[in-house]
C-alpha cells in the first residue's frame, strides 16, 4: 500500500509502472470516492499502459488536508507525477478529478500528454447548489444525502440490477471524511476553468453518460467544444460514474483514443 508524503500531505496511491516505451495514465476520482472506483477500467487495459491511481485530499487514505482551492488540488498531482519519476502521462480525472486533470494541463502543460475529461466540465454547478450541499455534510452527514448522490451516480437500471454494487458505493460514499468532502465542495464552488480550457493543446477526449445526473452529456461537451481537436465519447445509459457502472466502455473509449492519437507507444 504505497503512500508518499509531499509538501507536507501524505497522499495514498497505487502504481503499477509502464513496459518501455508504453504510456502512462493517471486516474483522478471523484468527489465522494476513492481511487478504487477505477479497478474495472484498469483491468481492461493493456498490460503495457502505466497506471497510476491515487486518492485525492481528503478522501480515500489521503490526508484530510486543506483541499478547498484548485491550486492545492493541481499541486497535489503534479508532486506525484514528480515523485515517481514521470516525463509526461495522460491524466483522466472524473468529475472533479476532471477539473483537477484541467488545472493540470494549464500549470503543468509540459508534463502532460493527452487528457480524458470524464463525466466533467470546466465549471459546474452553481454557489448555491455546493453551499446548500456543504451545509447538508456539516448539518446532517453524507449518509443524509447518499439515496440522492446514488440517483446521481447511477442509471435507475443499474440501480435495480446491481444492488450490491450500490450498497457497497454507499459504503464508500458514507466513509469519507464529512470535511474532506466539503472542503472539494468548496473548490467546485469557486473553480470555473471556462476561460482556460481553449488553451489546452493536447490530444482530448471527453466520456459522458446519457443517464449522468451531475453533469450530462451536454454539460461535459460544452468544454469539450472549448478544445480545438477534442472529442466526446457518450456512452448510453452509463450514469455519473461509469468506470463502475460501464468499465468495459470507459476501457474501450481510453484505448481507441490512446491509439488513434498515437499516446500507445
Amino acid at each position: 500500500m504505497p503512500f508518499a508524503t509531499l509538501a507536507g500531505v501524505t497522499l495514498h496511491y497505487e502504481e503499477r509502472p509502464a513496459a518501455p516505451g508504453a504510456p502512462t495514465i493517471v486516474f483522478a476520482n471523484s468527489l465522494g470516492t476513492d481511487f478504487r472506483i477505477w479497478g474495472g477500467v484498469v483491468a481492461r487495459l493493456p498490460e503495457s499502459y502505466g497506471i497510476v491511481r491515487y486518492d485525492m485530499r481528503g478522501h480515500g487514505l489521503t490526508d484530510l488536508a486543506p483541499a478547498e482551492t484548485l491550486e492545492a488540488n493541481v499541486a497535489d498531482l503534479a508532486g506525484l507525477v514528480e515523485y515517481l519519476g514521470l516525463a509526461k502521462v495522460v491524466v483522466c480525472g472524473l468529475s472533479v478529478g476532471g477539473m483537477v486533470a484541467q488545472g493540470f494541463a494549464k500549470a503543468h502543460p509540459d508534463r502532460l500528454a493527452g487528457l480524458v475529461l470524464c463525466c466533467t466540465a470546466a465549471k459546474v454547478g452553481t454557489a448555491a447548489d455546493w453551499n446548500a450541499r456543504i451545509e447538508t455534510v456539516r448539518g446532517k452527514g453524507l449518509a443524509a444525502m447518499s439515496d440522492a448522490i446514488m440517483e446521481r451516480w447511477f442509471s435507475p437500471a443499474f440501480r435495480e440490477a446491481e444492488p450490491a454494487i450500490l450498497d457497497g458505493m454507499v459504503n464508500m460514499l458514507v466513509r469519507q471524511p464529512a470535511e474532506g468532502y466539503a472542503a472539494i465542495c468548496a473548490m467546485l464552488r469557486d473553480t470555473d476553468l471556462t476561460a482556460d480550457a481553449p488553451a489546452i493543446a493536447v490530444p482530448t477526449l471527453g466520456i459522458a453518460g446519457t443517464a449522468d445526473g451531475s453533469t450530462p452529456p451536454a454539460l461535459v461537451g460544452g468544454t469539450i467544444d472549448l478544445i480545438a481537436g477534442a472529442e466526446l465519447h457518450v456512452i448510453d445509459g452509463a450514469g455519473h460514474i461509469p468506470c463502475v457502472e460501464r468499465p468495459d466502455a470507459v476501457a474501450d473509449a481510453l484505448v481507441d483514443f490512446m491509439t488513434r492519437k498515437g499516446l500507445s507507444r
